[in-house]
C-alpha cells in the first residue's frame, strides 16, 4: 500500500474539492481498503465522508422513503419500518457479507463497489477492465460471470442493493460538480454495459448522496443463491416488487443480479406481468422472457436454471 494523505470533509462541496486530485471517498471502506492493499487503486488522498451532515438518515414518507448514502446496511436490516414497507430491501440487506461487515458497510459503498472478478482483483493480471487487451474470464474460469453483456468484459454487478433498488424503481441522487443529479438505477450502471473499463456510471468526483424509493409497490421480495450460506457474494440474485390486488399483479418489476454488468431487467417481461394472475404459469413465462437471449459460457451455464428458479420463487413470494 502506497502512502496517501487523509482528510475529513464537513460538506459535500469540500469533499468534492479535496477528492479531485486523484482522491477517493472513504466511508465504510470494505471495498476501498481491499483495492488499496491489492494495488488496484492509488489515491493521493482519502477523503473521509462519514461526517457529512444528513447522509446517515432513513426518512419515511407517504410517497417515498429516503435512505442516505451513509446509512449502514445493518440499520436497513434491523429497521422495522423498512421490513414492513419494503420487505425485499430488508431481505437483500440481510444477505450482505457478515454481521461485522453490515455494521460498517454503507448504502453508497454497496452501490459503488468495484468488480469482484478474480482476474480484475489479481494485481498481476492486466485484464480488459484494467486497460488490458483481453477479458481473461471469457476463455478462462468464468463460473461466476455474466450471462448478458453489452461489451467484451463479462464481470457482473454484485451489489444486492442495486438489484432490489432496480425492482423498486428507486432513484439515486448524485452530487456531480456543484449540483445534485438524479439517476435511475439503470442509469447508475448503464456505462458498465457499454464500457469494459467502467464499474458504473459515476464520474470522477461524483458522490452518492441518497436513494429515494417510491411506495407504489407494497409487495417486494429478494432471494439469492450463494456457494456458502454466510459471508458470500451471490451466484445469482433476484428481486421482485409489485402491487398485488386480488391475486393479480400491477406495476411489477423483476431484476437479477450477478448475471450482467448491470442489474438485469427485461421490459417485455414487466409488461407481460401487468394484470396477470400471480401463479406458476405466469411466473414461469416471465422467467422465460427475462432470460431470453442469455449467452452462457463454458463454466457458468448452471446460472440459467438457477436464475429461472429464483425468478419463479421470488415472484411467488409476493403473495405474502
Amino acid at each position: 500500500m502506497k502512502p496517501f494523505a487523509y482528510a475529513t470533509a464537513l460538506s459535500t462541496d469540500s469533499a468534492q474539492q479535496m477528492v479531485t486530485n486523484r482522491g477517493q471517498y472513504l466511508a465504510g471502506g470494505n471495498d476501498l481498503l481491499g483495492r488499496l492493499k491489492d494495488y488496484l487503486t492509488d489515491p493521493s488522498i482519502l477523503v473521509n465522508v462519514k461526517s457529512l451532515p444528513g447522509l446517515n438518515r432513513i426518512e419515511s414518507g407517504s410517497k417515498h422513503w429516503t435512505l442516505g448514502a451513509l446509512v449502514r446496511i445493518a440499520e436497513i436490516e434491523d429497521h422495522a419500518g423498512i421490513k414492513k414497507e419494503f420487505p425485499g430491501l430488508q431481505e437483500a440487506a440481510a444477505e450482505i457479507g457478515s454481521q461485522q461487515i453490515r455494521n460498517v458497510a454503507t448504502v453508497g459503498g454497496n452501490l459503488a463497489q468495484h468488480s469482484r472478478c478474480w482476474y480484475y482483483r489479481q494485481r498481476d493480471a492486466v485484464c480488459l477492465k484494467k486497460h488490458g487487451d483481453l477479458c481473461f474470464a471469457r476463455h478462462g474460469d468464468n463460473r461466476y460471470h455474466s450471462l448478458f453483456s453489452g461489451n467484451t468484459c463479462i464481470s457482473p454487478v454484485v451489489s444486492n442493493l442495486a438489484t432490489i433498488f432496480a425492482a423498486l424503481d428507486a432513484t439515486a441522487i448524485i452530487h456531480r460538480e456543484d449540483k445534485p443529479v438524479r439517476m435511475s438505477i439503470a442509469e447508475l450502471y448503464e456505462r458498465a454495459w457499454e464500457n469494459p473499463i467502467a464499474h458504473n456510471s459515476l464520474k470522477e468526483g461524483d458522490l452518492i448522496l441518497k436513494v429515494e424509493i417510491p411506495t407504489t409497490r407494497p409487495q417486494s421480495a429478494y432471494l439469492q443463491v450463494s456457494d456458502k450460506h454466510e459471508f458470500d457474494w451471490a451466484l445469482v440474485s433476484c428481486a421482485a416488487a409489485a402491487k398485488v390486488t386480488h391475486g393479480k399483479l400491477s406495476q411489477a418489476r423483476v431484476a437479477l443480479g450477478c448475471i450482467s454488468p448491470v442489474p438485469h431487467q427485461a421490459k417485455v417481461a414487466n409488461e407481460f406481468l401487468e394484470g396477470k394472475p400471480l401463479d406458476e404459469e405466469t411466473v414461469s413465462q416471465a422467467a422465460d422472457l427475462i432470460l431470453k437471449g442469455a449467452e452462457p459460457l463454458e463454466f457458468n451455464g448452471y446460472k440459467l436454471p438457477m436464475a429461472h428458479a429464483l425468478i419463479r420463487r421470488t415472484l411467488l413470494k409476493l403473495k405474502g
